[in-house]
């Protein structure tokens, strides 16, 4: 009997994953809580992991080709003194892959060219379930119902579906608010990826495709902060006004329909994305700081981990338990260095700051090397 699938959430998780069910022959429905498909953020980094997970999904070439591969990323400090240098085209030789930059729309894009139009429901926010038997009733918003055999839970952070499960596990603000953007490559242009952390902020620059750039400002503040809250380009341009390099610049072409404002949060790490014949992946399972540019990257690395269990068994309960197996580790060990690297990033006070600049230049090379290799050398078919 073939198996009814349904996806909750048609993000980058839930399309990865309806992607690798199409794979082998299975046409998941996919229900998104947006009346239209409408990505939200700006630029994504898609780390050498993600591209491999890409290519396991038989879909890497495109990806790529609406990227922008990155030769290098720099961490400096507020003056432009280099802290730490990574040369991205070394690690793409190493690795045999690409860390690269794209647009969340043209990722978007490639995404639903892989599926069918009719297997996406707008308009669909799943709010409960109910188990019966060896079916889901998935109950959504509008006061409608839909019966499955498997769910598999793709809707972000604040999935309602998570909570009725764990309800423990909300979300958890970082510390720091955020103000991000897509502008034109300001001239000469700007070609690598960069971080400035200083103690009167954090700006990052990332070149996109087609001269375009992606550039993100971070803050402490506290939660729902109403004076960061109402901020405008005008703010952003008086508080960086003394930053090294092309970041005034940046934001002199900025404008304010130009803005994205959110405070920076993740989840507490869970200890279960499998519940019988439910299956929790993405943001939904293990949101994370964007701080090691592995949000997107872990998302899309489930939707392989899954085909692959998926392909050594017919049980797709036997499969989730297996990815959750295969998980775990991994999906905490990045949120919570992420947590780290963000709070160390985020540091205000001048002598901390100093002696953070001093450990991170006198890391040695080594130590970098078995953190890439960690985070690229990763294989799906174990």
């Amino acid at each position: 009997m073939e198996k009814r699938v349904a996806i909750t959430g048609a993000g980058i998780a839930g399309l990865s994953a309806a992607i690798a069910l199409k794979n082998i022959g299975i046409e998941a429905v996919v229900f998104e809580s947006a009346p239209v498909l409408k990505p939200l953020g700006a630029g994504l980094a898609l780390a050498a992991n993600a591209v491999k997970a890409f290519d396991y999904l038989g879909i890497a070439k495109e990806v790529v080709r609406n990227g922008k591969v990155l030769p290098s990323f720099t961490i400096y400090d507020q003056q432009g003194k280099v802290i730490t240098k990574n040369e991205s085209l070394q690690l793409n030789e190493k690795y045999g892959t690409s860390n690269l930059t794209i647009h969340r729309a043209d990722l978007h894009k490639v995404l639903l060219s892989k599926l069918d139009k009719s297997s996406i429901q707008l308009n669909k926010k799943a709010v409960d379930y109910v188990k019966n038997g060896d079916e889901v009733s998935i109950r959504f918003q509008d006061g409608t119902s839909y019966e499955t055999d498997y769910l598999i839970v793709a809707d972000g952070i604040h999935s309602p579906l998570r909570k009725k499960l764990l309800p423990d596990s909300l979300p958890r603000f970082a510390g720091y608010t955020c103000w991000r953007a897509i502008i034109e490559n300001v001239e000469p242009g700007v070609v690598e990826a960069s971080e400035t952390w200083g103690t009167d902020g954090r700006f990052g620059i990332v070149p996109l495709a087609n001269n375009k750039i992606y550039w993100f400002a971070c803050l402490n503040s506290t939660q729902d902060n109403e004076v960061y809250k109402n901020y405008t380009i005008e703010d952003l341009r008086l508080h960086f006004k003394d930053f090294h390099g092309s970041i005034p610049a940046i934001l002199k072409k900025t404008r304010n329909e130009n803005l994205i404002w959110n405070d920076i949060i993740d989840i507490k790490p869970i200890h279960q994305y499998a519940f019988d014949n439910i299956l929790f992946i993405g943001d939904a399972a293990h949101a994370t700081t964007p701080n090691m540019g592995q949000g997107a990257s872990q998302a899309i690395e489930d939707a392989a981990f899954l085909l692959s269990e998926i392909k050594k068994t017919s049980d797709f309960t036997v499969a989730f338990k297996r990815f959750e197996e295969r998980r775990l580790e991994r999906t905490h060990y990045i949120t919570n260095t992420s947590w780290k690297i963000g709070r160390a990033a985020q540091i205000e006070n001048k002598v901390l700051a100093a002696i953070r600049n001093m450990v991170f230049r006198l890391i040695p090379d080594g130590l970098n090397e078995r953190q890439f290799k960690l985070l690229y050398n990763v294989s799906f078919d174990n």
